[in-house]
């Protein structure tokens, strides 16, 4: 299987200093897709500590199979092929399956500034980094999702999937429509044309959304809380709970119940940012005898019609890749 570009100078290159054994050389060339294979191994895996290690097990196993690579496909494509199998490895090892609505435990939220630069590539398109999007994708059995993400996400052809995963032609067509069906089941109310294009910028009614999500933090305004989420909010805490549906006053009487916005817990700050190109709220709490706010959760937003659809929180803690402040 053979790509349509001819032998290029990135493809001799990485040919010759395969040949060379200049490690130096080796990674230079192929660290500069090192933010894309992420973003890939990401998506299979929704975990942004599994994906570094995938993606760092790409590039140990390019270097051992450097001598493989003959210039037939290109180098991009070939380090695709590497990484969709060492994350199909990593989930055979793990003992995979389809999970349960309420058991994507081990999803993490991707920060943007480790995403390609380049803000033309569907690799980086807004509708296929969301979290409900990479959630749904972990509803498809690994190999449905390696087809899935290379031919509705990348847009690759139906032979180049193929030859990526050793399968036939036939396979993965049949693959990937299984693949879709699903993904309509887990995402009935949204665009299902991946590689249509998408912005990437948050609208004014969302900047203004989370600046509203934290100023009624800071002001301890339930009810100002309470007006910006709709009556069917989906929340999730993760890892402790997966995603349930519930009321608006539902969910902040259950954030009061838990301890949030009494004495001792009702001192917040917050920050504005953006992960998974998607708003978020970091929020600080400060004990009593403390000088300073600490991190205490990422609160990652949904917004429709100017309400929060969806809120997903993460423990902010242990996360260094959020390149977030310990503390305001």
């Amino acid at each position: 299987m053979t790509d349509a570009s001819p032998l290029n100078t990135d493809e001799a290159t990485f040919i010759a200093v395969a040949r060379s054994g200049d490690t130096a050389r080796f990674a230079l060339i192929t660290e500069r897709h090192r933010r894309e294979l992420q973003v890939h191994c990401y998506r299979m895996l929704a975990n942004y500590d599994d994906a570094q290690d995938m993606t760092q097990e790409t590039f140990l196993r390019a270097w051992n199979k450097r001598e493989s690579f003959k210039g037939h496909a290109a180098l991009r494509t070939w380090l695709y092929r590497i990484a969709t199998n060492a994350c199909l490895d990593f989930l055979q090892k793990r003992d995979d399956r389809t999970p349960l609505p309420s058991e994507v435990l081990y999803l993490q939220p991707y920060p943007d500034r480790m995403l390609p630069e380049d803000p033309q590539e569907s690799v980086v398109s807004r509708e296929t980094i969301e979290l409900a999007f990479i959630v749904a994708v972990q509803h498809l059995p690994p190999r449905q999702r390696a087809v899935f993400i290379l031919r509705d996400v990348l847009g690759w052809p139906a032979p180049k999937a193929a030859d990526a995963l050793e399968l036939t032609v036939a396979s993965v067509t049949s693959a990937l429509q299984r693949a879709r069906v699903t993904m309509r089941e887990q995402l009935p109310d949204r665009r299902l044309d991946w590689r249509s294009p998408a912005p990437h910028e948050l609208s004014h009614d969302e900047r203004g959304v989370v600046k509203a999500y934290i100023d009624a933090h800071e002001r301890n305004d339930l009810d100002g809380l309470m007006s910006l989420l709709r009556d069917d909010l989906r929340f999730a805490m993760l890892p402790e709970l997966g995603p349930v549906t519930m009321a608006a006053k539902d969910a902040v009487d259950g954030w009061v119940s838990g301890g949030l916005f009494q004495r001792g817990r009702d001192d917040w700050r917050g920050i504005a940012t953006t992960v998974n190109r998607m708003p978020a709220a970091v929020l600080y709490l400060r004990a009593p005898e403390d000088a300073e706010y600490r991190l205490f959760a990422i609160a990652v937003l949904r917004i429709v019609d100017g309400k929060i659809a969806e809120l997903t929180g993460f423990d902010a803690a242990g996360k260094p890749w959020l390149d977030l402040p310990r503390a305001l």
